[in-house]
Parts: structure tokens; sequence; C-alpha cells
């Protein structure tokens, strides 16, 4: 009766040893280097991979922006030979572009109060929380 020789562990070790407290750090010390390495260079693909794409949307973001101002611009002409058709045409640009204006301020002041609401920028309630926390570490609160 032949008996099946055991085959050495992945660590070069016989199935029924088990490896010293030396020989599992010596294998964490050289494994765990390894590992961040590879996660490294997997985080640095991903991310190129990611960026790549994102550029790809800001462009086209860019020439759906460029279109629109385009298309806007043809309706705003639209407009001014429109208005023409009853008025003289510098009126009929005058009044168009009176409304334009008009629009931007409107625009422009609900967005001032806007980012006047918004400031300061600092985030307010977590850096009072974060300051508590502090204080309660140091022992100054209950």
């Amino acid at each position: 009766m032949t008996h099946p020789t055991a085959s050495p562990s992945p660590s070069g070790q016989a199935p029924g040893d088990d490896p010293t407290l030396g020989a599992l750090v010596n294998q964490l010390t050289t494994q765990v280097p390894e590992l961040i390495r590879s996660e490294m260079k997997l985080a640095q693909a991903e991310l190129t991979q990611k960026g790549k794409r994102v550029g790809a949307g800001i462009g086209m973001f860019s020439a759906a922006g460029l279109l629109a101002f385009l298309g806007l611009a043809t309706l705003v002409a639209t407009a001014v030979l429109a208005l023409a058709l009853v008025l003289d045409a510098w009126l009929a640009a005058l009044v168009v572009g009176l409304v334009l204006l008009v629009i931007a301020g409107i625009l422009a002041f609900t967005g001032k109060g806007q980012v006047q609401q918004a400031t300061p920028l600092a985030p307010e309630r977590a850096t009072q929380g974060v300051k508590d926390d502090i204080a309660t570490v140091k022992g100054q609160r209950a």
C-alpha cells in the first residue's frame, strides 16, 4: 500500500508543519507592500480611466453649451425680426435687448441672494461639532 505524499504548501512548508511566528511576520512584511503597490496601481488605472471619461463628458457639455448659446442667439434674432414686422427694426432690436437685460438683472439679483445665503463657505455646523468634540475630550464639557 502506498501512501500519498503530501505536497508542500505555498509557503514551502509541509501541510502538518505550522509556520513559526518569525516566518509569518517575514511573509507579512513582504506581502503587505506588494498588496499596497498592486492596489495603488489598480486605483491609478481606475482614476485614469475615469479621468478620460470625465474629460470626454466635459468636452460634450462644452459643445452642448456652445450650441445652446448659438440656438438662443438665433431665437433672439428671430424675435427681433418678428417684432420688426410691426415696429421699425431699430425699435424691435431695442425692445428685445431691454427684455433680455431685465431677465439678466432678475437672474443676477436672484443669484446674488443665493450666494449670500451660502456664505461663509466654511461648514459652520461641522466646525462647531468638531470644536464641541475637542472640548468634550479635554473634559471642558460634561
